[in-house]
């Protein structure tokens, strides 16, 4: 890949790069935060990223969060994959902002807002309507913000979110084992279910409102979503497994 674009702000390098079909974004060497195919920019390439959507089944969101902007790869999706979504993206660096919009394509709609903050913040401080679902994936070069993992980011994050909303953790695969990350969890949410993706990362969804639909019902589902979403979930959804 070559290298498109560099910049550095308070918080260390940010590099962009590009083959042709794939643009990537950079914090650190061999790092890479975002990944978006260029004619294709709704159809996730982490599998973490894609992992995540898995909350779209059975919920049909009409105000999603994304904390954590990166290229805006779970935006595209979000934007490609929910008919009429109000999405609002937090990110730390106005330099981030600038950049998914010149090199990632953002998608640009009365629909979508994009707030320059501390995402630890927001969920503190925000006042505006609550979310049907959360999503945290908030990374620098030195990996996963810790703040992440703790009791009061779990406890306002519920804040923020609407009684039969849900709240989407990207976590790294170590954060399984961490006892009171579960509690906290379990003691705010009815019902915690988790993914390890075999690529480095744990993804938890964790809700008040669980599944109306039997299983099969949940696999139809999920097949159209795949089509829809340019990618399977299927082989996600076949790991999820209940957090005790």
């Amino acid at each position: 890949m070559s290298l498109v674009y560099e910049t550095q702000d308070e918080h260390g390098v940010i590099r962009v790069f590009d083959d042709g079909k794939f643009r990537t974004l950079s914090f650190a060497d061999g790092d890479e935060q975002s990944r978006v195919q260029l004619k294709q920019p709704h159809v996730l390439q982490h599998e973490y990223t894609q992992a995540m959507l898995l909350a779209l089944i059975d919920r049909k969101p009409k105000r999603a969060c994304v904390l954590g902007l990166g290229g805006g790869a779970l935006v595209h999706a979000l934007s490609k994959a929910v008919s009429g979504i109000h999405i609002t993206a937090v990110e730390l660096r106005p330099e981030i902002v600038s950049i998914a919009e010149e090199f990632f394509r953002l998608p640009k709609s009365k629909r979508i807002e994009v707030i320059t903050d501390d995402a630890i913040a927001f969920v503190e401080s925000n006042k505006s309507k609550k979310f049907d679902i959360l999503f945290t994936d908030l990374y620098q070069h030195f990996g996963m913000d810790k703040r992440v993992a703790t009791q009061s980011f779990i406890e306002h994050t519920k804040t923020q979110i609407k009684d039969g909303g849900m709240l989407v953790l990207n976590c790294w695969e170590e954060h399984q084992y961490q006892l009171d990350l579960k509690e906290t969890l379990l003691e705010q949410f009815n019902t915690v279910t988790a993914l390890d993706t075999g690529c480095g990362n744990w993804v938890v969804f964790a809700t008040n409102a669980p599944h109306s639909l039997n299983l099969k019902q949940q696999k139809d589902e999920c097949t159209q979503l795949s089509q829809s979403l340019g990618f399977p979930l299927t082989k996600w959804q076949t790991r999820l497994e209940e957090v005790v």
